[in-house]
């Protein structure tokens, strides 16, 4: 059965290649035509090629040319003429497959090839590296073949932004007396901003600077903060590592929140001290409380203030209400249950616990205070993505490693990438020994260190893998005590990689290195004389010296989980045709051994009393490794099939919101979208309270509801006649307000001025509740699993209160905008407040520009507060002296009916700001 699926494999990949080669045929004809060209003659192909390509060419069409023009500009520039299989893997990216190339095949220089292609469409072309160091290496040894053909070449660092240029001033060589240094690829460059190296023709990055960009971009108030500019062709470099051993874990921004458990113990106990109907009211429909004021002075009295509702106790005011409401209206084992040190919600409509789920705004801080468990501390999630649904956001991906046969199902499945197997240059003369296994660990290490000793005093280079940096650290220690000079190469040491490796190759050289690092660099015989000394001499005799004695040996201490990773290990030898040879030393106590037969194979070396330190060396063991190593990347490919399951409902739910923001920020009309969130929550206010016969009319709690949503009571009808009408006539009379007022409001405004306005308040509305609503979908997520014993598929659960969750949050966006909208008053501010609102402003990211404002409405400025003439409050002026006395039928508002009032409009004031 493996045979024929071999079989069928091989077939598909050389149908492919045999289609490929006649493209090749077609470039090597082109060569000595391209030869020709003088450099401004090579350089100006760019322009007839985008030419060719807008008049409606298609880049198929074009690839003949654009490859035989970077072959010729690659002979030029760094002096490497591409090979027919570099040309081969060139087209398989092109075509948005995965090139599987051995190490040492020049996929560097591969991906120039269709970079170029692509970014002549003048979209750009990201090229996409594993570590800050490779991203920059690359780009600027590859940038001079794009800049001899007239493109723009940009690189993305963790802390800062490049530009491609040759002849950038080199850092501390300024005399001009002094000799001439040697210029590195990384000197090749001028420092830029993110913007300038998105705007480039082709952006080389890390897989995670592009991600948290993408995410950074979505967060923005103003276009021009954006730094990217769409997604169309993406080159993955070492694509298994990062599409799938990286791809477990989430890209998040967040930040913490404050630690306030004390604050939050201290209200609970401020809170039982308070009697409902003596100190607050509880409406019971929507769970929340207004203190009396009576309850208002206790509190203040309490807590030594003057004013509850005063803008500087905003903070107390809302733990106060939460801890009361902790208290008095959430009940145990109603609303939630106590779990050991965990408040659980309970599903008002299933009865069900919702593990994992938590209470939003510091309601369930206030629980777990009450009920006296441990107070958790959150951090707000601010925005978030996986790697996989971001790179399936490009229109065209493609990938280049060593190793990728073994995960091409799951690339498949998940990303929609076919690989390709492309041929070396020359024949592979590698030879890979059978698995040496120990009885014990102890045994193994000291064979290894042994193998090493002979290895290094014949004067043969050896490369010895290991699985993590403590066993890198511990071979180390035996190398140190045996006295073998040695390099150890692992996460720790990024920027010594590149020296590290090009000393690797060197006679009776010794490199212990993680099986992951130092990949993306050539282990050359003889040692890279590019990297090391330019000049050195001896390095051909060198070379040829430890090819006649086998080449490179690699060791690798341990099987990975994964066969791919031991073939990475085994790829770092017999690169171009070089000879080498690889092998394994495992013992019994090893974790893929021990977990899948370790056992069984101790019982059988003590039966035959094997000596711990002979090693068995048998074909059907190494077999029965693989076939451990099979299950366990189906087990880990099932975890990350099931985290991209789960993942894309976030990722839906992202795209409606992201895609709602780029319609705000990009300048759409907000008017009639606004308008009919204004229609849906008056219409549902008049409904809640005008139903049934008039003797179930509610028109005072109407009139309530609808000063949240109107700045004023103009005209409005009179609350006697509200009883005369139908509900549908109620409802037609409210309505018709709405236009009316959005006029008055453009005319006092002006149209650019309120557009701004409608943009930031729609804006930070839909990043503060989708903030909440990220951090109550991981919570939930969380606990979904329980799902799953009650024989539910928690997928399907997941899915379904995702949705709920989702619809929630649409309603809750549109309330918030429509009750904040025409409450946001225009109003004449002193000197000294306009000096204050406008360097509050400069800081500002919305780009909201109060001081132009200022100018255009002769030195007003918008002040996010809620219009005070309700009850004729004088403008400008602060606290209660703002906020309406009178009800719009004469009846005085209470104290502490003020007060609620007064820090509602604060709340809403602070989302327009």
């Amino acid at each position: 059965m493996f045979k024929l699926i071999n079989k069928l494999v091989g077939d598909s990949n050389e149908k492919a290649l045999k289609q490929i080669r006649v493209i090749v045929d077609e470039i090597n004809a082109l060569e000595p035509e391209f030869e020709k060209l003088t450099d401004e003659q090579l350089e100006g192909v760019t322009a007839d090629f985008k030419a060719r390509y807008a008049e409606g060419e298609s880049l198929e069409d074009i690839l003949p040319e654009a490859f035989a023009a970077v072959r010729e500009a690659s002979r030029r520039t760094v002096g490497m003429r591409p090979f027919d299989v570099q040309m081969i893997g060139g087209i398989v990216l092109h075509q948005g497959k995965i090139a599987e190339m051995r190490t040492g095949e020049g996929k560097t220089l591969v991906c120039t090839m269709p970079a170029y292609l692509n970014a002549i469409t003048g979209k750009g072309a990201h090229v996409i590296t594993v570590n800050d160091y490779l991203a920059k290496l690359h780009a600027g040894w590859m940038g001079n073949i794009h800049h001899a053909l007239g493109l723009t070449v940009g690189c993305l660092q963790n802390d800062s932004s490049w530009v491609f240029n040759p002849d950038a001033p080199l850092a501390g060589h300024e005399d001009a007396d002094a000799a001439t240094p040697v210029r590195l690829p990384e000197d090749n460059f001028v420092a830029g901003t993110k913007k300038e190296a998105y705007a480039c023709d082709i952006t080389y990055g890390t897989n995670n600077e592009f991600g948290f960009d993408y995410l950074r971009d979505n967060m923005v108030e103003d276009p021009e903060r954006r730094t990217q500019r769409g997604r169309s062709y993406a080159i993955v470099d070492e694509v298994d590592s990062i599409l799938i051993d990286e791809a477990r874990t989430p890209l998040i921004i967040s930040g913490p929140a404050r630690e306030q458990s004390q604050e939050y113990r201290r209200f609970a106990m401020l809170a039982k001290r308070l009697r409902p109907d003596v100190h607050f009211e509880i409406e019971e429909k929507r769970k929340t409380i207004v203190l009396t004021e009576e309850g208002i002075e206790a509190v203040e009295k309490e807590l030594k203030i003057e004013n509850l509702y005063d803008v500087q106790n905003d903070v107390l005011s809302h733990f106060t209400e939460n801890a009361i409401r902790a208290e008095h209206v959430y009940a145990r084992d109603r609303e939630y249950v106590v779990q050991g040190q965990e408040v659980v919600i309970v599903d008002e409509f299933t009865g069900r616990l919702m593990a994992g789920r938590r209470f939003s705004d510091g309601l369930h801080q206030a629980l777990e205070a009450k009920e006296g468990v441990r107070v958790q501390r959150e951090s707000n999630t601010y925005a978030t993505i996986t790697l996989q649904n971001y790179f399936r956001m490009y229109e065209k991906l493609a990938g280049m490693t060593g190793t990728a046969t073994t995960e091409a199902e799951e690339l498949d499945k998940i990303y929609k990438l076919e690989v390709v197997e492309i041929p070396t240059n020359r024949p592979v003369q590698r030879i890979d020994h059978g698995d040496f296994i120990f009885m014990t660990e102890d045994a193994k290490w000291e064979a290894i260190a042994n193998r090493i000793e002979e290895l290094h005093n014949d004067s043969r280079p050896v490369l010895v893998g290991t699985t993590s940096i403590d066993k890198s650290e511990l071979l180390g220690d035996l190398l140190k005590k045996r006295r073998i000079p040695h390099n150890v190469l692992n996460a720790k040491q990024h920027e010594r990689e590149a020296n590290v490796v090009a000393e690797a190759g060197k006679a009776a050289a010794v490199t212990v290195a993680t099986n992951m690092a130092g990949r993306g660099t050539d282990i050359i015989l003889g040692g890279n004389p590019d990297v090391t000394t330019p000049s050195e001499a001896g390095w051909d005799t060198d070379h040829d010296t430890i090819v006649q004695k086998g080449g490179l040996f690699v060791l690798g201490t341990e099987r990975h989980e994964s066969r791919r990773i031991d073939n990475q290990l085994r790829g770092r030898c017999g690169r171009q045709g070089d000879p080498g040879e690889t092998q394994f030393y495992l013992s019994t106590e090893d974790d893929i051994v021990r977990r899948f037969g370790g056992d069984r194979i101790r019982g059988a070396m003590n039966l035959f009393r094997w000596e711990a330190d002979v090693p068995i060396e048998n074909k059907m063991v190494s077999r029965s490794v693989e076939t451990a190593q099979t299950k366990v990347e189906a087990q880990n490919f099932e975890i990350r099939k099931y985290l991209v399951d789960y993942d894309d409902v976030v990722n839906t739910q992202r795209d409606v919101i992201y895609q709602l923001r780029d319609k705000i920020i990009d300048g759409e009309d907000l008017r009639p979208t606004i308008s009919e969130y204004l229609l849906e929550e008056v219409r549902a206010i008049v409904n809640e309270r005008i139903n049934g016969g008039t003797e179930n009319y509610d028109v005072d709690g109407l009139y309530r509801d609808l000063m949240m949503v109107f700045p004023t009571f103009d005209g409005f009808p009179d609350k006697d006649s509200v009883y005369d009408m139908r509900p549908d006539q109620a409802e037609e009379a409210f309505l018709g307000l709405i236009g009316t007022i959005y006029d008055k409001r453009t005319e006092e405004f002006g149209p650019e001025l309120l557009h701004r306005l409608e943009r930031t308040i729609m804006l930070r509305t839909i990043d503060e509740h989708w903030v909440e609503h990220l951090t109550s979908m991981d919570n939930m997520r969380q606990g979904i699993g329980l799902e799953a014993a009650g024989q539910r598929d928690p997928l399907v659960a997941y899915k379904r209160q995702a949705f709920q969750m989702f619809t929630a949050l649409d309603e809750t966006i549109k309330s918030a905008v429509a009750r904040t909208i025409f409450r946001v008053a225009l109003t004449q501010q002193p000197d000294e407040s306009q000096a204050r609102v406008t360097t509050a402003t400069k800081a500002d990211a919305s780009g909201v520009s109060t001081q132009k404002a200022s100018a255009v409405a002769n030195q007003r400025s918008v002040m996010a507060n809620v219009n005070a003439g309700h009850g004729g409050g004088q403008a400008g002026r602060s606290g209660l002296s703002s906020v309406p006395t009178h009800t719009p039928d004469g009846k005085k508002m209470t104290r502490a009916e003020r007060r609620k009032l007064e820090r509602l409009q604060r709340k809403q004031a602070k989302q327009a700001k």
